[in-house]
């Protein structure tokens, strides 16, 4: 079956998004949690808070595409300090590979901003020991302000 993704598509991922309470939503285009490829468009809003984890199962990399505004991936040493900050947008860098095992998240920098996601799957939810120990969890105390920290870190800063 084709599936086909309109910029009125596009439209209606940015609202949902903004009708949501953590500022983002998926679309998925893989038909169950268990396939083999997980595709997803999500699509974010600047008050998300998109917390710095990894993927530590040696065939987990992520493939992350922006469509339509602006992410900045933030990649981290094992301490918490930014080692690279790359701008993902139409005008800047499109797409980004990264490998298992790497501490990354993601700041939105702008609204209406979304992504295409590709990662082997099948879906299994991000275990404790790979979110981030020097970050607070969604929802905690702590977390808007790491959020609004990575919007403008840079390489060599810790939190």
């Amino acid at each position: 079956m084709l599936k086909i993704i309109s910029n009125q598509d596009f439209e209606q991922f940015s609202q949902n998004a903004k009708d949501a309470p953590r500022q983002r939503s998926h679309h998925n285009l893989h038909e169950s949690l268990d396939a083999g490829v997980q595709r997803l468009f999500i699509s974010t809003e600047p008050d998300t808070y998109m917390r710095p984890h990894r993927h530590s199962e040696s065939h987990k990399w992520e493939l992350f595409l922006v469509l339509k505004g602006q992410l900045d991936l933030l990649i981290f040493d094992d301490e918490g300090t930014v080692t690279e900050r790359h701008s993902l947008s139409p005008e800047t860098n499109r797409a980004i590979e990264i490998p298992p095992g790497t501490w990354h998240g993601y700041a939105c920098m702008q609204s209406g901003t979304v992504g295409l996601e590709i990662k082997q799957g099948a879906y299994v939810p991000t275990p404790a020991e790979d979110f981030a120990p020097w970050t607070a969890a969604e929802g905690e105390s702590g977390a808007d302000e790491y959020r609004d920290w990575m919007r403008s870190a840079q390489v060599g800063d810790k939190n």
